[in-house]
């Protein structure tokens, strides 16, 4: 009896082990697969974002070609053509941007007092909940007023913190305002016990960009030690027509949206291109490479760098070869240019502006090296090596922390 008791209890114990490895092995094997479909559907998805944007940048590359090879080109429309591109050409003063829009007794959304406080950011967080559309008027003398600040800034912004005032990063928002609403709603409002960066792309692919861009402009008038806004390869007014804030602008502001997108270009350029944080940790919105110079970068003209897609012009090809095989991080080689009838002096010179397209357009990767970027079609992708290697270079934060936004 007794040892008919004892092999049940065995057979027992050795059921529920079988079991237990069963369901053991049937839960690691469940961990791969979510595991394997998380990596692909973000490679799926990533696949998916750089399309679009590496289309964009082969038809640049082709336009770029038949402008540069085919001479007969009539003058009137390649004149024509620089106007269309060219982004800042007559600056216009306060006087035409705002003074000439009325805002009539019957418009019933915000009204926004100069200078701007706290109280106006809460107007605007309201008004937009509720689907309102800020007046022209006033959406023309939030961008006035910011490019002012703006233009004063450097290049990288200098951020300070401490154990009592840390700082968010925040990144591509890309016209989704539910999104600023649950940042703001979880981690508080910018102030100055509570600032942020917000690292490029807050425009395009939603469908609120402006609304976006007037509360973090708000912000920024309100809070400029508090509140910095670095440029993404998206403040571009070329990128703008392509993934759909220009169409954004013309839809909801029918009668002074060319104005706006106007001083939108100009705005644009003279956004930081990235914010140094307790002297030891870069946040930009791209990447580096391994020709990238902190130095330089401090130094270029930035307000020059209208877009992506409007390379500078050179004149001596051999120079560009030199370039192109030298320079390993980038893809725009010698035929990625646009010739202009306008002086050298409104460009960046070459080296600066493939400076700033790794800036704005790389990636990390895990592999070690630098190498083309080929789904975005700009920039490089880099490894840890090259992020190290600048990390030392520039006495940034130790190695092996990913501080690269």
């Amino acid at each position: 009896m007794g040892c008919s008791s004892s092999s049940t209890k065995t057979r027992k114990s050795e059921t529920s082990l079988k079991a237990a490895l069963i369901i053991q092995n049937w839960y690691r094997g469940y961990k791969a697969r979510l595991k394997a479909r998380q990596h692909y559907a973000l490679t799926i998805f990533q696949s998916i974002e750089y399309a679009d944007e590496q289309g964009q940048m082969q038809l640049s590359t082709f336009f770029s070609f038949m402008f540069e090879n085919y001479a007969h080109v009539h003058k009137g429309e390649l004149e024509l053509r620089n106007q269309s591109l060219e982004s800042e050409q007559d600056l216009r003063d306060r006087h035409d941007y705002v003074d000439l829009i009325d805002v009539p007794d019957s418009y019933n959304g915000p009204r926004l007092q100069f200078p701007l406080t706290c109280t106006d950011i809460d107007l605007l967080l309201e008004a937009f909940k509720e689907q309102q559309i800020l007046h022209a008027h006033y959406v023309l003398e939030v961008l006035f007023e910011t490019k002012k600040v703006l233009k004063q800034m450097p290049n990288f912004t200098h951020v300070q913190t401490s154990p009592s005032k840390e700082l968010t990063i925040c990144g591509d928002l890309h016209g989704k305002l539910d999104d600023l609403f649950m940042i703001f709603y979880k981690n508080g409002l910018p102030s100055e016990s509570n600032p942020y960066v917000f690292n490029g792309d807050f425009v395009d692919r939603g469908k609120n960009s402006i609304e976006i861009l007037i509360i973090l402009c708000v912000s920024f008038l309100v809070y400029p030690n508090d509140l910095h806004l670095n440029r993404g390869n998206h403040e571009d007014f070329m990128m703008n027509l392509r993934y759909g804030f220009t169409k954004e602008i013309l839809h909801k502001y029918k009668l002074h949206g060319k104005r706006i997108l106007q001083i939108l270009e100009e705005l644009y350029a003279w956004l930081p291109i990235g914010t140094i944080v307790d002297n030891e940790i870069l946040v930009i919105h791209g990447g580096i490479s391994e020709t990238t110079d902190l130095n330089l970068l401090h130094r270029v003209e930035r307000n020059k760098m209208k877009s992506v897609l409007i390379p500078p012009t050179e004149t001596n090809r051999d120079n560009d070869t030199d370039s192109k095989h030298n320079k390993v991080g980038v893809t725009f080689n010698a035929h990625r240019r646009i010739k202009t009838n306008g002086s050298p002096s409104e460009h960046l010179p070459k080296h600066e502006w493939e400076q700033i397209i790794d800036i704005l357009w790389s990636d990390p990767r895990g592999k070690n090296g630098c190498f083309p970027n080929t789904g975005r079609g700009g920039g490089c992708y880099f490894g840890p090596d090259v992020t190290s290697k600048i990390l030392n270079k520039y006495q940034l934060m130790k190695p092996g922390v990913t501080n690269l936004g």
